[in-house]
């Protein structure tokens, strides 16, 4: 060989099969050859040929530095969710996943094999078994098939009500003073109709004095709040607001056999209500920041959650929602929790929360309008250098393949890599619904959580007081006055032997002030 003629590439130690290769391609392939336990996503995509001996995979460590599934409708985002799912449960991870069509229920069936499907494998060197996982499956307020899911109005927290009750700053923070009051004064907020009732109350004769000490509760944000609780109830809201609250620890549990359990949000008969389903998932995510303990790096996540549809969690958001947001992903990291966010482009997320997602899996994006060309652009200024072109690759790519760049193990970008990813193992579609009863039904948490239960709380008590001052001859809360010499709920409260032993307890400094979240939150009291 000559001076002037060039060696043949050599591979990086960890990548087979890849000598001759142009030298750009060599080098992403290195950057994904890990030494410890990572996720298969697929292989190496290069001037329209596919490398099956250069594996692009993410490291299991940094699954808790978040992540970004992104591409437009029909490109493959959910079948990528679903392989890495089935994957975090075979390493002993759980997963939660919101279904927001009905067609993730699949996870928990083996996959059927086809024509299709084989020929996927054998281009990406995939041993394709056809695989379930073990699921659990759960439905807002029961709506729906699986478990029912419920959170009481006290956990759920004025800041996150306020979201899907649409209201605005100024509305947030009365209904922050609202919930203040309640939990100085022992009225439970458990569910819709208690929060009604100490709305009513603080409006009436006789409450509207209780809260002029700390900025009042005018009567038109008032109304405003009740206004907002008529229309949300009516839209058939209350059953998600209750008891038995469903326990987030739930989400942690581990199969017999060892492997992760995948949560399965059962969403279908909610889609048409996003605000609701996606701020219900914030909750669960806040819930288990509280809960949670440090733990800092681990060699794999504790548990992996998916934001389905996540442009619905920011539009319209307030300040203080993408605030609290932007806190609550930076912060459980060490807490061993991961957080993947699914929707159509990067510009969906705010880009306080996107500098936050590490790993990224970018489907095929169309280029139709102008608005679509801008998005594109946009979109290609969140990766790192590369050596494609970017914009022609990402509207070029067909469905089941992705542009990636993950986190190596050392937490450096690993180089960006057109991937045609690996075939799911579980079916692709939803299970029979026969099944999916069957299942939901031989649940050790059905009867934990099935049945409604409506404890004594603030719309009970409030209830008791107005029948006692009707009994006494006076006018109850909501009509005409009250003689002075009658104590008002406040000093009934308060003057109340369990009160003052609470208070002594708790100490005059708290008294029965609930510990809240960066999003208003209530922790648990178990």
């Amino acid at each position: 060989m000559s001076d002037s003629e060039a060696p043949p590439a050599v591979a990086p130690e960890g990548v087979s099969g890849a000598r001759g290769l142009p030298q750009e391609a060599l080098e992403i392939a290195s950057g994904y050859a890990f030494a410890g336990p990572a996720l298969d996503l697929g292989v190496l995509l290069w001037d329209g040929r596919c490398l099956p001996d250069a594996r692009i995979r993410i490291p299991l460590p940094v699954l808790n530095r978040h992540g970004l599934v992104a591409g437009a409708t029909g490109t493959g985002k959910t079948k990528t969710l679903q392989l890495i799912a089935e994957q975090l449960s075979v390493q002993g991870v759980p997963v939660f996943l919101a279904d927001i069509k009905g067609d993730v229920s699949g996870i928990s069936a083996p996959g059927v094999s086809n024509d299709k499907v084989l020929a996927r494998a054998q281009e990406v060197h995939q041993e394709w078994t056809p695989t379930a996982c073990p699921a659990e499956f759960y439905a807002l307020g029961g709506m729906g098939k699986g478990i029912p899911v419920r959170a009481t109005v006290t956990s759920f927290g004025p800041v996150l009500l306020s979201k899907v009750l649409q209201l605005n700053q100024t509305q947030e923070q009365s209904l922050g003073l609202i919930f203040h009051y309640a939990d100085q004064k022992g009225l439970e907020l458990f569910d819709l109709k208690d929060l009604r009732a100490v709305v009513t109350f603080l409006t009436s004769d006789e409450g509207k004095t209780e809260l002029k000490g700390i900025g009042g509760l005018s009567p038109a944000t008032a109304g405003v709040i009740l206004r907002s609780l008529t229309a949300f109830e009516a839209q058939g809201m209350s059953p998600f607001f209750g008891e038995p609250e469903f326990d987030t620890s739930e989400l942690l549990r581990m199969a017999p056999d060892g492997r992760g359990t995948v949560s399965v949000l059962e969403l279908p008969e909610v889609q048409d209500k996003p605000q609701l389903f996606s701020t219900f998932l914030m909750w669960m995510l806040a819930d288990l920041f509280h809960d949670l303990p440090e733990v800092g790096d681990l060699d794999k996540p504790k548990l992996v959650f998916f934001f389905d549809e996540a442009h619905l969690l920011f539009a319209g958001a307030s300040k203080a929602f993408l605030e609290s947001i932007t806190q609550t992903v930076r912060l459980i990291r060490s807490k061993g929790v991961g957080v993947f966010f699914v929707t159509q482009t990067p510009k969906d997320v705010p880009s306080d929360v996107l500098a936050q997602l590490g790993n990224r899996v970018q489907h095929a994006l169309r280029a139709f309008t102008p608005d679509d060309q801008k998005a594109l652009k946009a979109t290609v200024k969140t990766f790192p250098n590369s050596a494609y072109d970017l914009e022609e690759v990402l509207t070029g790519i067909g469905t089941g393949e992705a542009v990636v760049t993950v986190l190596s193990e050392k937490g450096a970008p690993t180089p960006v890599a057109a991937t045609r990813l690996r075939a799911p193992q579980s079916l692709m579609g939803p299970v029979d619904p026969a099944a999916l009863d069957r299942a939901v039904q031989e649940s050790p948490l059905y009867g934990r959580y099935a049945q409604a239960v409506d404890r004594e709380s603030a719309y009970e008590k409030l209830a008791a007081r107005d029948a006692a001052a009707a009994q006494a001859g006076r006018a109850p809360a909501k009509g005409g006055g009250r003689a002075k010499e009658e104590p008002s709920v406040v000093e009934q409260v308060v003057g109340s032997g369990i009160f003052k032993s609470l208070a002594r307890s708790m100490g005059t400094q708290i008294g029965r002030e609930i510990t809240r979240s960066l999003f208003g939150t209530a922790r648990r009291r178990r």
